[in-house]
């Protein structure tokens, strides 16, 4: 699990360090890892609704603490667990790397080129709109014009 070419003296880490762990344990993909020894770590479970029958599927997000030592990439299946708050948002840290999830790269590209789909449709429909209420006004300008000079001829 540890890398000898890197030497962890995370005072935050599980392994090296002497933060200790409690309460709850959860296994998630790592969605985020841009902040510096934080990861973005989401997980989905169902929940079933009583009065329909029926059970859905619901997501959780939660950042955890990163340590140098495990280095969890964008993609990994990481199992975290909670500890003391490390700062406002962090209250679990990475303790294990579980697997890399296959095919995950592509479904969020899939997720992206949803989401520039929708934002462009969406901009197409305001600038209709525009064009369609600026049109309008235009006419309107025009019968107000012709109105006062068909007045003035009677």
């Amino acid at each position: 699990m540890v890398k000898e070419t890197q030497e962890c003296n995370d005072k935050k880490c599980p392994v090296h360090g002497n933060v200790s762990l409690r309460g709850r344990t959860f296994t998630g993909i790592v969605i985020g890892a841009n902040m510096a020894k934080t990861a973005t770590v989401e997980w989905t479970y169902k929940l079933f609704i009583p009065k329909y029958e029926r059970s859905e599927t619901r997501k959780s997000k939660v950042h955890a603490h990163n340590p140098i030592c495990i280095n969890a990439q964008v993609g990994d299946v990481v199992k975290i667990m909670e500890t003391r708050p490390l700062s406002k948002t962090k209250n679990f840290v990475i303790i294990k790397k579980l697997r890399r999830e296959r095919g995950f790269k592509e479904k969020l590209e899939e997720k992206e080129e949803e989401k520039a789909k929708v934002i462009e449709s969406k901009t197409r429909e305001k600038i209709e709109e525009k064009k369609e209420g600026t049109e309008e006004i235009k006419k309107e300008v025009k019968e107000t014009k012709e109105k006062p000079q068909e007045e003035k001829q009677d």
